[in-house]
């Protein structure tokens, strides 16, 4: 499935990612995906499914003992083939990342005006007055009204929601086309969330930033994104935008998914995801599935193109 927009900037095809040890463990599976300029594309799941795996596969942060295959294709370069120096280059410059905790993410030691200051310093060799004048502009766009004074600040001064948007600013320094955005709001309550919303909504229209957001909260990913790519189990079960996902969701886990909300009567998928170690035969969902039918428990679906949407399912001929 293509995205709508006229351009295609980021574009993932089969990738698969194992990671060795006592025996091999697949993470990922036939991951394939696009995202057009200036596109919100989300990704969602339980805890485990793979999400985070994706976005670190993207920005080549995964372990050394961690196998890749597939292609990831950016502005017309394949990411996977680049030697680090090149790819260094594209982190941040081109592809920004907010990580799961801000606190962790950001250096205890230094000050948030030196840490944002410090890829203005690096890739645009700019002067230490320079740079610092342009993290006070950065940080009154992100909100802060005194925006000089949170420069002298470190981290562990401010609260998770101060310190995740100072990640934000962190990330978009540089002014990259696409924004990785994996539980952003993790850990924060609902004024910062909404906080975080409005900033990465102004991104999109401003900018015209795209967006790989990587979420398990619904009511944000329905707020924000164009389309919605659900994974289960390391692989991906269903691709649509999002309003035809919210409004009606194809596959059982989907259903399963939506079913679970608050305003759905907060109704939990029986069942746990299965270990990525040891996945089950046939569909990976056939366990926990009410619907399953003899031939889910012998083969594995094919992710197949419905219209303008996609879903792993034999339910979908």
């Amino acid at each position: 499935m293509k995205p709508h927009a006229t351009n295609t900037l980021l574009e993932v095809r089969d990738l698969e990612v194992s990671f060795q040890g006592i025996k091999t463990i697949t993470a990922l599976s036939g991951i394939s995906f696009s995202i057009g300029e200036s596109e919100t594309l989300a990704l969602v799941g339980e805890t485990g499914c793979g999400k985070s795996v994706v976005a670190h596969a993207i920005m080549r942060l995964l372990p050394p003992e961690s196998g890749v295959k597939g292609t990831v294709e950016f502005g017309g370069k394949s990411l996977l083939e680049l030697r680090e120096k090149e790819m260094a280059e594209i982190r941040g410059k081109e592809i920004g990342i907010i990580f799961q905790n801000p606190s962790l993410a950001l250096n205890p030691v230094y000050s948030i005006g030196h840490q944002l200051a410090e890829p203005l310093r690096v890739n645009r060799k700019e002067k230490k007055e320079k740079a610092l004048s342009m993290v006070v502009g950065a940080l009154k766009n992100m909100g802060f009204a005194n925006a000089a004074e949170y420069t002298r600040y470190y981290p562990s001064w401010c609260s998770g929601g101060m310190n995740q948007r100072f990640l934000i600013a962190a990330s978009t320094m540089l002014d990259p086309v696409l924004l990785i955005a994996d539980e952003p709001g993790k850990g924060l309550d609902r004024k910062c969330i909404s906080e975080l919303e409005a900033e990465l909504k102004k991104l999109k229209v401003e900018k015209k930033t795209a967006l790989l957001l990587i979420s398990h909260d619904l009511g944000f990913v329905q707020r924000l994104a164009d389309r919605v790519a659900v994974m289960y189990a390391g692989e991906i079960i269903e691709l649509a935008e999002s309003s035809s996902f919210f409004e009606r969701p194809l596959h059982p886990y989907s259903k399963g998914l939506l079913n679970s909300l608050p305003e759905k009567g907060f109704i939990p998928i029986p069942g746990f995801s299965p270990p990525l170690g040891n996945p089950p035969s046939g569909c990976k969902f056939h366990p926990r599935c009410p619907l399953r039918e003899k031939s889910c428990t012998e083969n594995h679906p094919e992710l197949k193109e419905i219209g303008e949407r996609a879903v792993r399912c034999f339910l979908y001929p």
